[in-house]
């Protein structure tokens, strides 16, 4: 593979950075793709980067890029373009498409980022035409704009490693779009097939004039890279880009493409960092069921998945004491946990909300005593060391069969782990 100029340095972010960059995408106007590029390169994105993949492509000369700073709603950023400058624009099906891309000399990154989108706009077309995506025209998933559009922002995502991605819900739009199918309704018939292959929650556009927010070219990007959608998560802001769109609103039409560090970012160079992950809470107020009730109602959830079960007492109207039983489960248990609790409670209603929490690595072990195999429970914190907590039920097991009190169980397990230095040490 020949090595382009616009190679250098490409391959370095997916080879080990010393810290993944999180990005943050506040879309409070729609998405789209021309929007999302003019973000980054308002990041300081070189321009070199969009037209050396598009140039290996064979697409040099074949458009211009019209990049303005301009203010929406008081606030600036940058306005993009994309204008053709082929005389007859081509025009082929899908899987033409897929094996120029294929064929691309491209770094397996971003050609596997390109191919990924566009997989999933010919997917979602092919869904809203009642046909295969091998079927899908080239104007729909492949025209020269949505072309700049695809590889450039997924080659300037590469370029800043961007290695986590968040989004806030965008609105789609409502009302009428003139398409190359004629007249389509909004949200745009892709628009709202992307969203449902990728359950991917869109705001409400109540309040907005008639009119296209968010195309599926910018959706599909969003899509692609996403880790999820919804609220950010804690972070400290490094560098923030603004990409204009063109209506003219009665609020600045824009979207913001914020590259930030997290907390825990000065422990990536840890063998095994801190992760950050999405949970689901399910909470329920209870005033009307046992105290032996709730614990089997906790112990069902804990059987049917649930990562933690906790409750709390509360004081509700007129004085009623209840409790407020909350469960952490992953998303995909959601449904469920539903039949759990509407088998064992008497609740009518079920809050559930998605939150984010880090979580150090951890593992069970085995150690070896002079009273017994004991178990244990470690995490590795963020400088490296293990830290180890025995079972309380092998500790119990131990104290009843050699008829010792738990404290003095306790004691020589501790005494075992401090003789193994090994037992603390990353396996």
């Amino acid at each position: 593979m020949p090595c382009w100029p616009w190679r250098q340095g490409w391959d370095a972010p997916w080879l080990g950075r010393p810290e993944a960059v999180l990005a943050l995408l506040d879309a409070p106007t729609g998405l789209a793709g021309n929007m999302l590029l003019a973000a980054l390169l308002d990041l300081g994105l070189p321009q070199a980067e969009i037209h050396g993949p598009l140039s290996a492509l064979g697409l040099a000369g074949a458009y211009r890029l019209e990049l303005e700073e301009r203010r929406s709603g008081g606030l600036r950023g940058l306005h993009l373009e994309v204008l053709s400058l082929e005389p007859q624009p081509a025009h082929r099906l899908w899987g033409d498409l897929r094996s120029q891309l294929q064929a691309a000399p491209w770094p397996a990154p971003l050609q596997q980022r390109v191919l990924e989108v566009f997989g999933l706009l010919a997917a979602a077309e092919a869904a809203v035409h009642g046909h295969s995506p091998e079927q899908v025209h080239f104007h729909e998933v492949g025209a020269l704009d949505a072309l700049v559009d695809v590889v450039g922002v997924c080659a300037g995502l590469l370029h800043f490693g961007v290695e986590q991605l968040v989004c806030s819900p965008p609105p789609a739009g409502h009302g009428l779009v003139a398409t190359a199918h004629g007249t389509l309704p909004l949200p745009a018939p892709a628009v709202l097939e992307l969203a449902r292959l990728r359950a991917i929650p869109l705001a409400s556009a109540e309040g907005f004039p008639p009119g296209e927010l968010t195309t599926p070219t910018g959706l599909a990007l969003a899509a692609c890279w996403a880790t999820r959608f919804g609220h950010p998560p804690t972070h400290v802001p490094k560098r923030v880009g603004v990409g204009l769109g063109s209506r003219s609103l009665d609020r600045p039409n824009l979207l913001r493409l914020t590259l930030a560090d997290h907390p825990w970012a000065g422990y990536a160079h840890l063998e095994h960092p801190a992760q950050l992950e999405t949970v689901l809470v399910q909470q329920a107020q209870i005033d009307d069921a046992t105290a032996e009730d709730l614990a089997f109602l906790a112990e069902e959830l804990r059987q049917a998945g649930a990562l933690e079960v906790f409750s709390q007492a509360i004081a509700m109207k007129k004085g009623r004491t209840a409790q407020l039983l909350t469960a952490l489960l992953a998303p995909e248990q959601a449904e469920r946990l539903r039949r759990v609790w509407w088998r064992h409670s008497t609740t009518l209603g079920l809050r559930e909300h998605p939150q984010t929490r880090w979580v150090l690595p951890r593992r069970s072990r085995q150690l070896a005593t002079p009273l017994g195999e004991v178990r244990l429970k470690q995490v590795q914190l963020p400088d490296g060391r293990w830290r180890s907590k025995p079972e309380h039920d092998d500790l119990a097991a131990l104290a009843r069969q050699h008829t010792l009190g738990i404290d003095q169980v306790r004691l020589v397990v501790q005494q075992a782990l401090e003789a193994q230095p090994d037992a603390n040490l990353p396996s």
